[in-house]
């Protein structure tokens, strides 16, 4: 046999070398995915390890900042910045209760100031009546006197009688008249608004909301509506105009006109008869009364508990129990129960009397 290799040996050495070429660019192409780094010079592991590290130092650098933060004076600045804020929305809330009227209590109020009127109008009749009535008694009297001169003269005695009949008829006129136009405690009333009493929010309780009461425009309710307490310091009493506040037990801190030695205490509310209701049970029943001392931030000096009747008069005055020998500024109204309602209790007018300090 010569020296050239076999055809079926050849083919078999060219097969083993192309496999074994193919197998050494497998084993470069393995090598390279762990050896050759990417286009940003990491491999994948080293990526997820860099983000795990700057995650950490992100957390790590807004802990420090938190604690930072915590420790400067931002913060104290912030809270009394959302302190004032609070003030001044509870300040906006406050005066936006006292512009509130509800709409049916509006229709209320004008019928009952129609009812005024109507009374006023009648007291006024009244009055030119009695008057017209002093008129003709004073013609009667001038013609009795014109007659004593005639031949058929009465006795003496009879004019005399006659007189004395009309000056107890014109006595009599005359104070019913000052009735009329007078008040009827006969007391000076130092818890009256006009005179400089006022109302101190801070130690009044909250009033009473009702989501009925708003104000409305074109039937969309926008304000809601309430009075407010120093309406009890206001001689205007009838229905609807009262304060109320939630439950049966409220409380409020009056601030006098003056300083006085307190000695008596008044409670008004409207009849039954008055009432669009038919009943009364929001009338307080159980009240106590106190002095403060010391420019009304001082100790509570207790002056009495009372009931106010409701079938009573609709004005009651109580004298107090306890007497102070201090002149105070300060008395605070304690209500302790109604006469029955459950969701509020409705004050009208309180008044406080007394004797004025000598030094004010």
């Amino acid at each position: 046999m010569s020296g050239r290799p076999n055809p079926r040996e050849a083919a078999r050495l060219s097969r083993g070398r192309s496999e074994e070429a193919r197998s050494t660019a497998r084993m470069n192409v393995l090598l390279s995915g762990y050896e050759n780094p990417d286009a940003t010079g990491v491999t994948q592991s080293w990526k997820i390890i860099l983000c795990m590290m700057f995650t950490l130092a992100f957390l790590l650098v807004g802990l420090q900042s938190y604690h930072w933060l915590k420790e400067t004076e931002f913060p104290q600045k912030s809270r009394q910045l959302y302190a004032v804020i609070g003030e001044y929305g509870s300040r906006l809330h406050k005066y936006q209760a006292r512009l509130r009227m509800p709409k049916e209590q509006l229709e209320l109020l004008k019928r009952e100031s129609q009812t005024l009127e109507n009374n006023f109008r009648e007291i006024l009749f009244l009055i030119e009546q009695i008057d017209v009535l002093k008129a003709l008694l004073r013609d009667l009297k001038d013609g009795t006197h014109s007659d004593s001169g005639d031949a058929h003269g009465e006795p003496a005695e009879d004019h005399e009688h006659l007189d004395a009949e009309d000056q107890e008829m014109s006595v009599l006129v005359d104070y019913v008249l000052k009735k009329l136009r007078e008040d009827q405690v006969q007391m000076a009333d130092y818890a009256l608004k006009s005179a400089g009493a006022s109302i101190i929010e801070a130690g009044t309780s909250e009033s009473y909301r009702n989501n009925k009461a708003k104000l409305y425009w074109h039937g969309i309710g926008f304000l809601n509506c309430e009075m407010p307490p120093d309406i009890i310091l206001q001689p205007d009493v009838y229905p609807g105009k009262c304060w109320a506040f939630p439950g049966s037990q409220g409380y409020t801190l009056i601030k006098l006109a003056r300083k006085i030695i307190p000695t008596a205490v008044t409670m008004e509310h409207i009849s039954e008869k008055v009432s669009p209701s038919g009943n009364i049970s929001s009338a307080p029943k159980e009240f106590s009364v106190y002095g403060i001392t010391k420019t009304c931030e001082g100790e509570e000096i207790f002056l009495g508990q009372f009931i106010y009747n409701k079938t009573g008069t609709t004005v009651q005055t109580f004298e107090l129990k306890h007497k102070v020998n201090e002149s105070l500024l300060c008395v605070k109204l304690k209500i302790l129960s109604n006469w029955g309602h459950l969701k509020y209790t409705c004050l009208y007018r309180f008044r406080v009397h007394g004797t004025p300090g000598e030094h004010n």
